[in-house]
């Protein structure tokens, strides 16, 4: 791994109190990274494609990250995904394995003249010196669009190899002239076993921990947990956790030793065995059952564990109509938009979107009577009792429908009093079912009302 070349002319690419842009020369590593004391997750950042953890779905045979890198093309990307799953390490190895000079500029720091300086002295070194430059932009969605406007010139004119990453989704935060001049990445959430092999190989590469320590399997599952799918928070924690059994004279990391470095107690969690299906139930029970603070406190404990909250938001869509339906009828909407919220922006901020559908779900008045309904009717249809469907409202809209009854008789509810019409709809095996049976709690008791009237009208009752 190449050394950064000291004598590389500088950019100094600041604002008031801000740090230069990093730089590399060819080879992509960052300035300064091959020192002992360089944080973990720098030191055991991936050098090659193959290398990096997760994304398989970039990283196959022929597909677009490959074939940029091991083609060496010039193509400009924009990386889309949550923290800790590869982006500055993937532009890294876009700079590394092609050869391209490396710069990095930070959406945070960074104005418009900083991004054009940037530009003019890649443009310059690609005219006198041939060398191509990687400019890596990170969170570029906080970049205004006058400032992603700077971009462009360097972008069409591929005087610079934009690798642009953001966590918000693109098609909202970022320019249409620079979304159509790049090639669009979407990085995955990395799974246990991704960010599990990143700790394993940290453990044991002369980069990391070169075998130093040894690390308890509760140790172990605790650092996933908190890692959250992120691979640099998990060597962080791991590179906290060495250093207190250090200090210690220890040579393994126990739970003890990793709970006390990272302030975190160890949450008896388990997303594949009892205490994820525990907790789970007991989650669902305590917003059925109408305990606002118990639900926050199952749903905290899901949190702090590491659950996929994608999974949390899935239970509470299904809750809202299981035992809420429309007691309130706003339970769906209120969680639909959490679970799309969650999508959206990603954790932790979306632990406050789940809180407030779990407690908008608590709070709403309760009735199971839309599960109870569809249960009944799919356990009639189980029994077989399907029937025909009556003459009048088949279609009828063929040559010939007519001729063999269809839709002859059919009573246009429209034009009828209230727009209730009396009519059978139901096959004549069911015509006495009633499956639907609404509560009178919350918004459902004027359903409830309606209903009885209607479903009277209907029958000739």
């Amino acid at each position: 791994m190449p050394a950064a070349d000291d004598s590389e002319p500088t950019l100094d690419v600041t604002v008031a109190g801000a740090p230069p842009a990093r730089q590399a020369s060819g080879g992509g590593t960052l300035a300064g990274n091959l020192h002992s004391s360089a944080p973990l997750a720098v030191r055991m950042r991936p050098r090659t494609l193959d290398e990096l953890a997760g994304q398989r779905h970039l990283l196959a045979t022929g597909a677009p990250l490959r074939r940029l890198v091991e083609g060496d093309q010039a193509m400009s990307l924009l990386l889309w995904g949550p923290p800790g799953t590869g982006k500055t390490t993937i532009a890294s190895i876009v700079s590394g394995q092609t050869g391209r000079h490396f710069v990095e500029v930070s959406a945070v720091a960074a104005g418009i003249k900083e991004v054009r300086a940037a530009i003019d002295v890649a443009r310059r070194r690609l005219s006198t010196t041939g060398e191509e430059t990687v400019l890596f932009v990170d969170e570029v969605h906080r970049f205004s669009k006058a400032q992603q406007d700077a971009l462009l010139p360097g972008v069409e004119n591929r005087w610079v190899t934009l690798v642009a990453a953001t966590t918000e989704n693109p098609f909202f935060s970022v320019i249409s002239p620079l979304l159509s001049r790049s090639l669009l990445l979407t990085l995955e959430p990395l799974t246990d076993e991704d960010v599990g092999g990143v700790v394993d190989a940290a453990l044991a590469d002369e980069r990391g921990l070169g075998g130093a320590f040894a690390l308890a399997d509760d140790a172990r599952d605790h650092l996933l947990r908190l890692a959250g799918g992120d691979a640099r928070r998990a060597l962080t924690y791991l590179e906290a956790a060495a250093g207190a059994a250090q200090a210690a004279g220890l040579d393994k990391v126990d739970l003890a030793t990793t709970e006390t470095a990272v302030d975190r107690a160890a949450v008896r969690y388990d997303r594949q065995g009892d205490q994820h299906y525990d907790v789970t139930s007991a989650f669902i029970k305590s917003i059925r059952g109408s305990d606002a603070d118990a639900a926050l406190h199952y749903l905290a404990r899901m949190i702090e564990a590491g659950e996929d909250p994608r999974f949390i938001a899935r239970r509470l869509v299904i809750l809202a109509s299981e035992d809420i339906g429309l007691a309130d009828p706003t339970a769906l909407t209120t969680a639909v938009a959490a679970a799309q919220a969650v999508q959206l922006i990603g954790m932790p901020e979306g632990r406050l979107n789940l809180a407030q559908a779990t407690i908008a779900l608590s709070v709403a008045p309760k009735s199971n009577a839309v599960i109870t309904a569809i249960e009944a009717a799919s356990a009639d249809v189980r029994r077989g009792l399907a029937g025909s469907v009556p003459p009048h409202l088949r279609d009828a809209h063929y040559p010939g429908a007519k001729k063999v009854g269809h839709g002859t008789s059919y009573a246009y509810a429209h034009d009828a009093p209230y727009g209730v019409a009396e009519q059978q709809y139901a096959p004549d095996e069911l015509l006495d079912a009633e499956y639907y049976r609404p509560t009178s709690h919350g918004a459902e008791a004027a359903v409830k009302e309606r209903w009885e009237r209607v479903r009277r009208i209907v029958r000739g009752r």
